[in-house]
């Protein structure tokens, strides 16, 4: 999704002021030449991307709010107006206010900032918004950094030199910055001409908007694909010197496994796979020479006629209720699948998962799994009944173990009355009464809770004393052994508070 903002003020004044209107239609003029240019890059490429078209003086204007027809784009931007004045801060506040209305808070956008390089005069220029932006109330917020994922790209219709004899171009880079980094500033290399914007604009869509083109592969079979959006390159936090690692353009098929099997994996990122038309002659021709070409087929009504992998691995996995899982590169893979829009239409989809060799647990390794003739027997079972997965660890979870966690009072009161209640029933109870005893004991241990132990032994104590006489001869054993070992492990004598040592039931006389 992209957004473009045009800056259409004038600043002038004074004698000056022909001089000035005439240069800044001069800079409009570059300007409009460059956007028409990247509209026509996004109708050959990015035919699925929504942009809107805004202009911005003192005030914003959407002139066209978010639209796949370049063509409207095109024609709002030949009937582009001047107005007062620059007011960068007026543009922001407008792409907050379009984008979060139209999507939200949750879709990343790309802004694309048009400007002669001028901060604007007095109260609303950059160079003002940005030096009383921590002097301002909640209600006055500078609209930077957006509330939505962004990248900023400021196109400059001024030479380097020019934006450095004043401060422009220092604002312009706390601008970046406060949008978050993720972007760059564009400045125009030599003079003002429709060459040298040209070649700005080149540089914009060969650094953000070019497409990324790979060939699927799956065994002997092979399809030239574009994968839409292109994929970000990805840094793992968990390495010594981390480096960005990036989608290969070989994409290898390694196999298929059922969708209960793969579930809702968590992914880094979501993108379309769409096969690539092949047809160099058409291709080379472009969008310019359309009239001697009406009575030929199209790429796209050519490419249909083809047998294409692509179209066949789409079709099969919607069939078959599969996906297949593909590398992407040195141990990091995603899965393609199909998914569906609507009733009739569904897309071939791409999910690229974390870097490593394990980016989901219930698989385990990925370069263990193999194909299921190769097992001594059918993993799923002769009416696939059943499933190899999930993998089960080696080593236990240390969430899936009886850990005691005293959160609330009420826990430790409801272990302590547990205890208590066992007591009350000896010698019958003596084997629950012992393990509930050792696990608060282990708990009491691990949190250094010594006054617990002590505390739980005056209670059994007491019990003791308050047996009455029909009681049976070994609780009051029972009661008294457990309430000395306790006192022992609560002196911390490594001894008796050894952690792994239980305590045993007394053998008595009366005891089986």
């Amino acid at each position: 999704m992209a957004n473009d903002t045009l800056n259409v003020a004038a600043d002038a004044g004074g004698y000056v002021k022909f001089i000035a209107i005439f240069e800044e239609f001069q800079r409009k003029n570059l300007a409009v030449h460059g956007l028409n240019m990247l509209f026509e890059h996004m109708a050959s490429n990015y035919r699925m991307e929504f942009t809107s078209l805004m202009a911005f003086s003192s005030l914003w204007e959407l002139l066209v709010p978010f639209t796949r027809d370049y063509n409207a784009l095109q024609e709002a931007l030949s009937t582009l107006e001047d107005y007062d004045k620059t007011c960068i801060e007026a543009a922001l506040h407008g792409v907050s206010n379009v984008v979060q209305q139209e999507w939200g808070t949750t879709c990343s956008c790309q802004m694309v900032l048009v400007t002669d390089g001028s901060l604007g005069i007095g109260k609303g220029s950059l160079r003002h918004s940005l030096k009383t932006m921590k002097q301002r109330g909640d209600d006055k917020k500078f609209p930077l950094p957006f509330p939505f994922p962004t990248k900023v790209y400021i196109m400059c219709v001024a030479s380097a030199e020019e934006l450095q004899m004043t401060d422009a171009m220092d604002n312009l880079e706390e601008l970046l910055r406060l949008s978050g980094g993720d972007g760059q500033i564009f400045t125009m290399e030599g003079p003002l001409c429709m060459k040298n914007v040209q070649a700005m604009f080149g540089r914009l869509i060969d650094y953000a908007y070019s497409p990324f083109h790979a060939v699927l592969h799956c065994g002997n079979l092979s399809s030239d694909v574009q994968v839409f959006p292109r994929p970000e390159p990805i840094v793992v936090d968990e390495e010594v010197d981390p480096m960005p690692r990036t989608v290969s353009t070989d994409l290898e098929i390694v196999g298929f496994i059922e969708i209960g099997d793969i579930s809702s994996p968590p992914a880094v990122s979501r993108h379309l796979v769409l096969p690539i038309a092949v047809n160099k002659e058409v291709d080379e021709v472009g969008t310019g020479a359309t009239d001697e070409l009406e009575d030929e087929p199209s790429a796209s009504q050519m490419a249909g006629k083809n047998p294409n992998f692509c179209v066949l691995l789409h079709g099969s996995l919607k069939v078959e209720g599969m996906v297949a899982l593909v590398q992407l590169g040195p141990e990091w893979y995603g899965i393609l699948y199909s998914q569906a829009d609507s009733k009739k239409k569904s897309n071939l989809m791409m999910s690229l998962f974390e870097p490593g060799p394990e980016p989901l647990p219930w698989l385990g390794k990925i370069s263990y799994l193999g194909p299921i003739s190769e097992a001594a027997e059918n993993p799923y079972g002769e009416d696939d009944s059943k499933s190899p997965f999930p993998v089960q660890p080696h080593i236990k979870r240390s969430y899936a173990q009886n850990i005691t966690v005293w959160i609330k009072a009420s826990g430790l009161q409801t272990d302590v009355q547990k205890i208590l209640r066992n007591a009350r029933k000896l010698p019958d109870k003596t084997q629950t009464f012992y393990k509930e005893l050792n696990r608060l004991r282990k708990a009491a241990l691990a949190f250094g809770f010594w006054e617990l132990l002590k505390g739980v032994a005056d209670l059994l104590e007491r019990e003791c004393t308050m047996l009455p006489d029909s009681a049976h001869p070994d609780a009051a054993f029972q009661l008294s052994h457990a309430a000395q070992q306790l006192k022992l492990a609560s002196t911390g004598d490594s001894q008796y508070a050894a952690f792994d040592h239980n305590i045993a039931p007394m053998h008595t006389d009366f005891s089986s």
